[in-house]
């Protein structure tokens, strides 16, 4: 069973930074392509970044291009979001999932940025 579990989230100010991890167990995970899926309030899931089996190969998002960084340790079985320069327009849950599954996401975090 595909089990994602994303930690990390909180409150943080307009032009601060965040690390989220995500703890990925009940499969492969060094064999599958990540990705980082947000929803804001009232809104659709947006796709933010994409990380490759090795993490060579990364995408993002325009919105969120050159403030996050996406990373994977495949020892650990973890998936890594890095976001600096964070803006109010950033706040959302934000949800791991196989690339290719968005619906195998876990129960999300939470990320405010509000002054």
């Amino acid at each position: 069973e595909v089990q994602l579990v994303e930690s990390g989230g909180g409150l943080v100010q307009p032009g601060g930074s965040l690390r989220l991890s995500c703890a990925a167990s009940g499969f492969t995970f060094s064999y599958v392509a990540m990705s980082w899926v947000r929803q804001a309030p009232g809104k659709g899931l947006e796709w933010v970044s994409t990380i490759s089996t090795g993490g060579s190969v990364t995408r993002y998002a325009d919105s969120v291009k050159g403030r996050f960084t996406i990373s994977r340790d495949n020892a650990k079985n973890t998936l890594y979001l890095q976001m600096n320069s964070l803006r109010p327009e950033d706040t959302a849950v934000y949800y791991c999932a196989p690339r290719d599954d968005p619906s195998a996401r876990g129960q999300g975090t939470q990320v405010t940025v509000s002054s």
